[in-house]
């Protein structure tokens, strides 16, 4: 490919192959996730030909400004253009991580490409090198080893390939809720129902047939509303594309599913995330919410879904997913007199948090302090395996908090 030009000029971006190198960032790009199509690459060649190629820093925010489009992409891309632009220190980087027989230099270690980025620029790389070093014919034992697939409701999402998040988004979206009905206030007719329908009763000793059959009626059973709090702040980034894929396969699954975001402010996202196709869903959902990936305001959020939106959607038995890591910008300011006042309006607050998945987890923070004495359960969120056991839960009775949530409240009412 062609050097990217100094600031002293360089090329015309229609001639040569730099016009043809940015189609090719494009696609990698586009396989390392981002979602960029052929009207961005056409975009980005005009923006290149409008700005010129004096300086390097400017092509780069050239391109930035076309392909990114949020705040968890800047990575990618930053990580995406040096490499495939011939930044000399990420490309030695890179050439590092590929040739196990090299050593990387301690301060070179934690700063390692996106996983994503790797996948992109190296397709397939591993799996033929692994097909060339076996023999034809070999028979292998595998009674003890554990399938792909286990692996992969195993995997951390924040560890996984762009090929694994693409299999774990369609196992999501195959995902149902079966949550047990609830008896209503409601009636239904019943051929053996506890109570006497008098009124069709009625209707029924009108007609010129001689007896009277009294008609009986039971109540109407019913799935209980399932409200869905999403935390989308910074420290949340890495799993929230997962949660919305979840969100949205829950909502098609059911009625009575309301969906909510909260960062720095509260966004209710039910109606952009009933449509059925998951990209046009995520895309009007991406356009209502305005916090990505900011700050996070928990106890402000919850006071605002208490006094605007409990009334209407917290009816009739409603289970609560709480979604958060609980880390609050502003420590945990009101945060207990809005956790308190939510647990008593639903049947159920589920607490799901990506940081128990550490075994030395411990609730330390204020916000962590604040919340946990109101919640039913508190259940990890991070791999397929833990959304699997929240869907057994749900269909399950609740069995009251388990022994380290009991103790966790226990303590916190000491203090």
């Amino acid at each position: 490919m062609d050097a990217l030009p100094t600031d002293a000029g360089g090329p015309d971006p229609r001639k040569g192959r730099l016009a043809t190198n940015i189609v090719h960032f494009a696609r990698t790009l586009r396989t390392a996730g981002l979602r960029v199509g052929p009207g961005q690459v056409l975009r980005a060649v005009e923006a290149v030909e409008a700005a010129g190629l004096r300086k390097r820093e400017d092509f780069y925010w050239t391109l930035h400004s076309v392909f990114v489009n949020r705040r968890d992409q800047r990575e990618v891309f930053d990580q995406a253009f040096h490499v495939y632009w011939r930044n000399p220190r990420l490309l030695e980087k890179m050439m590092e991580m590929l040739l196990p027989q090299v050593g990387v230099p301690e301060q070179e270690k934690g700063k390692q490409l996106s996983r994503r980025l790797q996948d992109a620029l190296q397709p397939g790389q591993g799996e033929a090198s692994k097909e060339e070093s076996e023999p034809p014919e070999m028979e292998v034992e595998a009674t003890f080893t554990v399938s792909d697939r286990e692996v992969l409701q195993q995997k951390d999402f924040e560890q996984m390939s762009q090929a694994e998040i693409d299999e774990a988004l369609r196992a999501i979206a195959r995902l149902r809720l079966p949550v047990p009905e609830r008896k209503t206030r409601r009636y239904q007719p019943a051929r053996r129902g506890p109570r006497v329908d008098f009124r069709a009763s009625l209707r029924r000793a009108l007609r010129p047939e001689g007896l009277t059959e009294l008609r009986r009626r039971e109540p109407r059973r019913r799935p209980p509303p399932l409200v869905v709090l999403c935390d989308i702040s910074g420290s949340m980034a890495r799993y929230t594309r997962m949660f919305l894929h979840f969100m949205h396969a829950m909502t098609n699954d059911r009625d009575r599913v309301f969906c909510f975001t909260f960062g720095t402010r509260l966004n209710n996202v039910t109606r952009s995330l009933r449509y059925k196709d998951v990209d046009i869903a995520l895309a009007k959902a991406s356009s209502q919410v305005e916090d990505w990936s900011g700050g996070t305001r928990i106890g402000q959020t919850l006071h605002e879904f208490n006094n605007k939106w409990s009334r209407r959607v917290l009816g009739q038995g409603a289970v609560v997913l709480l979604i958060t890591d609980g880390l609050d910008r502003e420590g945990a300011s009101g945060l207990a007199e809005e956790m308190e006042r939510l647990g008593k309006s639903c049947s159920r607050l589920i607490w799901l948090n990506p940081l128990l998945r550490y075994g030395g987890y411990e609730p330390k923070s204020q916000g962590n302090k604040a919340m946990l004495p109101y919640v039913d359960e508190f259940r990890p969120v991070h791999n397929l395996e833990s959304l699997a056991g929240l869907i057994a839960a749900l269909h399950g009775p609740m069995h009251g908090a388990d022994k380290r949530l009991a103790n966790w409240q226990t303590e916190l009412r000491k203090e």
